[in-house]
């Protein structure tokens, strides 16, 4: 039996630290002082893809 590849657990850790910036961002969005200001990035779409990229990136690794 080979070892499990590191890879996709790397990846998946670099998938939650995005999510965890994403957050930091929407948290920020939403704590600005001037609400109208409109920002170019989606923070909540940017945390949903990064946390289902780590989980499906988990679930590789669990099964390598």
């Amino acid at each position: 039996m080979t070892p499990p590849l590191p890879l996709p657990w790397m990846a998946a850790a670099c998938a939650l630290v995005v999510a965890l910036g994403a957050a930091f961002g929407e948290r920020r969005r939403r704590l600005r002082r001037d609400p109208d200001r409109v920002g170019w990035v989606d923070w909540p779409a940017v945390q949903l893809f990064a946390l289902m990229a780590a989980i499906l990136l988990a679930g590789i690794g669990l099964h390598a």
